[in-house]
């Protein structure tokens, strides 16, 4: 638990007056987690272990929260009867401070087609009913590394459906790297983001990413990254010495993997005269792989001439299915404007003029950890059932006529895998049970490594 955090206060303003709220007797309530359907049509599930560790694992209500609490919502609401201490005192002194509630969830890495239960929540303790939907914002945002790590899988699906057709899929690892971490909101966003990306690939510039994967998913070294030019370290040599400046990157990186951007004023005559001619010799002669970097204009078109003009000076091969290759002393990385409707745009365009996939990588920041939210695919946690009086209730759901879209889930549920296709049922429904119990009474049941989820979510449940 981060000390600098108050469980009772990571919640939406209007949840602390609902332990007022429930009918007389309400001695449970059950909730769950899905994405309703949008731009993707399953989702790759993650994020729910760092949310676990860093916020409800372990004794996580202290008097100090409860003192902050009760004098911070007595002033936000004017009113001090609203906050519930008598409850948030119970946990503290009846469970030592841990959360009595129970979640279930899909194991992480699981894909999981839209409209299925992907989490449940329930408390165990019957005189603390409300908990579980006061702590539903905070588990809401497993929107954000789920969409994330969606998002990463279909552009790894692009780009493997040209690797497939025109070079090698074993390159795919490598071939969607993140740029994302100074476009995102926080350090915390950069990391769970980046973290998503990392069940996909292993390319990353996202040092909080790495850090969150090797504290909280067992991973020593989730991604990896090369040497690499920034425009500072090449105008700083001023425009008449940008040849000298690249000649500087091949000289202090003699080995391996180097990559330049190259687009610093004239990225045809860098790659046609400066790279092909002035120091041809000298990248040809290298031990490793120089990485010219485009990093403006229009992506395809760039892309291709930048292509055609380093196959005239350094050559190619064609490969086995047709496609020119570049001498492996050279390839192209495209770290500008790349997302998901760009990739295609620029590798079928590619294709149109005999590249190989293989020849480029590309680098995503904002179109790979930003361009999207809660609605992309639709999040939602709500109540499905409810204890009153002794006897579950399992008709609980909201059903508005205004938006049949928003129908909810009721009952007490699970979800099974049927003709392949994992499908949510009533809890009594036959049929094993995909979701796992990974956290109970503040305690944490499962601990997944990174190692696992990436089979998982390369299995894709078969």
């Amino acid at each position: 638990m981060n000390t600098d955090e108050n469980i009772i206060l990571l919640t939406d303003s209007y949840k602390p007056s609902h332990w007022r709220q429930y009918p007389d007797k309400t001695t449970g309530i059950y909730g769950f987690l899905e994405s309703r359907g949008g731009v993707f049509p399953e989702i790759l599930f993650f994020g729910l272990q760092y949310f676990l560790k860093k916020y409800l694992s372990g004794s996580v209500v202290s008097k100090e929260n409860i003192i902050e609490a009760r004098e911070l919502l007595g002033e936000h609401f004017g009113n001090s009867s609203i906050f519930n201490e008598a409850g948030w005192t119970r946990i503290l002194e009846h469970h030592g401070g841990r959360l009595p509630v129970r979640i279930k969830a899909v194991p992480e890495g699981t894909v999981v087609p839209n409209s299925n239960v992907l989490l449940t929540m329930e408390s165990t303790d019957p005189g603390l009913a409300w908990l579980p939907n006061y702590l539903d914002p905070l588990l809401t945002e497993l929107w954000y590394p789920c969409t994330a790590a969606t998002q990463s899988r279909a552009m790894k699906d692009i780009i493997l459906e040209y690797l497939e057709e025109t070079g090698d899929t074993g390159l795919i690892d490598f071939k969607l790297h993140d740029f994302g971490f100074r476009g995102s909101t926080s350090p915390e966003s950069a990391g769970i983001g980046g973290a998503a990306h990392l069940v996909n690939f292993k390319g990353s510039d996202n040092l909080t990413a790495i850090r969150m994967l090797r504290r909280l998913y067992s991973e020593p070294m989730a991604g990896f990254s090369i040497p690499a030019a920034e425009h500072s370290t090449i105008t700083s040599w001023g425009k008449q010495h940008e040849v000298d400046a690249f000649r500087n990157m091949l000289e202090q990186f003699p080995e391996g993997l180097a990559a330049v951007v190259s687009d610093s004023y004239d990225i045809f005559h860098a790659c046609r005269t400066l790279w092909g001619k002035e120091l041809r010799e000298k990248v040809l002669g290298r031990n490793g792989t120089l990485v010219v970097r485009p990093d403006s204009g229009d992506p395809a078109t760039v892309v291709v001439e930048v292509l055609n003009i380093l196959g005239e000076a350094f050559g190619t091969e064609m490969n086995a299915k047709g496609y020119k290759v570049l001498d492996p002393h050279v390839r192209v990385i495209q770290g500008d404007g790349i997302d998901l409707h760009s990739l295609p745009l620029i590798l079928s365009h590619m294709k149109r003029h005999g590249w190989s996939a293989d020849n480029v990588a590309f680098g995503s920041g904002g179109g790979l950890l930003q361009k999207m939210n809660r609605d992309t695919n639709r999040f939602a946690f709500k109540c499905s059932a409810a204890e009153i009086d002794g006897a579950w209730k399992d008709d609980i759901m909201k059903d508005p006529v205004t938006d049949p879209g928003k129908r909810s889930k009721a009952g007490r549920m699970k979800l099974i895998q049927e003709n392949g296709t994992l499908r949510t049922v009533c809890e009594s429904a036959p049929g094993e049970d995909r979701l796992v119990t990974v956290f109970e009474n503040g305690r944490l049941l499962q601990d997944w490594s990174l190692a696992e989820i990436r089979d998982r979510a390369n299995d894709k449940n078969e």
